[in-house]
């Protein structure tokens, strides 16, 4: 049923997590003076919702002591340390019973905006949508909307999962909003990415400046590097530890190297040829020269697969464990994808080595697309 313009939507803060990569609470690292959920929240105050749920676990008292929650629910999820899915099921049963849809947002993203809220509520009020996912120059990010006919499904997760564990069930349920707002994509995992974002303290609008003033299109190649139809062409998407390794390792075997990332700018990775910040492989060379290696961790890899597709390249490979994987054929076979397009998916990627670290899983990977690139049967490989 068609929500309305009525519909009654809550938004549900996730800040249970133990930020064990950070070392420290994420939610309360100090940004412009105030800790980092009090921006996330300030941006959420400033809609009409019908009410905002915060999930806390990890550091619950000293985030109740430091942080305005005057005018919040507040729950708790003993259970923190089982994972995302848990803290899912708590902010969603904790809803009014009139909820229509929910926005779960995630505490580290204080610089997603107001508007990009609104826009999500919007397209959710005016269509027939049970999950509405914000892009970004073609790249997913956060906060998801959920209609409320998928909330049973959200509160039987457990485990260390998102929400993205139903996506593949709702193939045809879920609508995508291009949006201007690069908050979406940022998000505050380790401290590194803190000190990156500590550089520009403005605010958004000054991380918005900067990234648009260096290369967000792309970085335009010299007029003698042109020839990437003649080349064998490697497009890495993502810029997890292996993608470096790959770009590394692919420019001493005299690859093109091309690497598309929504923040990664052509300094960061000298040895990429060019760098793409759009999700947007229509112009990557087509054919069996080019090879495509997708590792993002989740956030990119059913668009990327599927744009790959559509290029008829020579290989394509997703880093993700089997799990991950076979979540991701599913999804994709619910698309409509034939199984014959989707054989052709290699996942886990490279060769069996016994690889563990960024670098091996590289090699592993080079090695099979040197293999493939011979020519040698399929039947043969592995």
């Amino acid at each position: 049923m068609r929500p309305g313009q009525n519909s009654l939507v809550s938004a549900v803060v996730l800040a249970a997590g133990k930020s064990t990569r950070m070392g420290e609470p994420k939610q309360l690292l100090p940004w412009n003076g105030r800790p980092l959920l009090e921006h996330t929240l300030a941006n959420l105050r400033n809609i009409k919702l019908n009410e905002i749920v915060v999930v806390l676990g990890s550091g619950a008292d000293a985030i109740r002591k430091r942080v305005d929650l005057d005018d919040i629910k507040v729950v708790e999820n003993k259970n923190y340390e089982q994972g995302m899915g848990n803290s899912l099921g708590v902010g969603v049963s904790a809803l009014a019973e009139a909820t229509d849809g929910v926005l779960l947002v995630l505490a580290d993203q204080p610089f997603v905006r107001s508007e990009t809220y609104e826009q999500l509520i919007d397209r959710y009020r005016q269509s027939d949508a049970q999950i509405v996912i914000p892009t970004y120059r073609g790249f997913r990010g956060n906060p998801v909307l959920l209609d409320r006919s998928v909330f049973p499904e959200v509160m039987a997760l457990n485990g260390d999962v998102g929400c993205r564990a139903i996506f593949g069930d709702h193939s045809d349920g879920i609508t995508k909003v291009a949006v201007d707002d690069i908050g979406i994509l940022l998000d505050i995992d380790t401290k590194d990415d803190f000190a990156k974002l500590r550089r520009y303290r403005g605010g958004v609008g000054e991380i918005d400046h900067q990234f648009d003033a260096v290369d967000l299109s792309n970085r335009t190649l010299p007029e003698n590097d042109r020839s990437s139809h003649a080349k064998k062409n490697l497009v890495l998407v993502g810029s997890e530890p292996v993608v470096v390794a790959l770009a590394r390792l692919a420019r001493i075997l005299r690859f093109r190297v091309t690497l598309v990332d929504p923040l990664l700018r052509a300094s960061d990775l000298p040895e990429a040829h060019e760098v793409l910040n759009s999700l947007d492989l229509s112009h990557i060379p087509e054919g069996p020269n080019c090879y495509v290696v997708i590792a993002s961790r989740g956030r990119f890899d059913e668009e990327a697969i599927e744009q790959a597709f559509e290029a008829d390249v020579g290989y394509v490979a997703l880093v993700a464990n089997r799990k991950r994987a076979d979540e991701v054929r599913r999804h994709l076979e619910e698309k409509g994808h034939a199984p014959k397009k989707l054989a052709r998916l290699r996942s886990p990627a490279g060769l069996e080595i016994g690889a563990n670290t960024a670098e091996e899983i590289a090699l592993s990977i080079l090695a099979e697309i040197v293999y493939v690139s011979r020519k040698v049967g399929e039947d043969r490989l592995r």
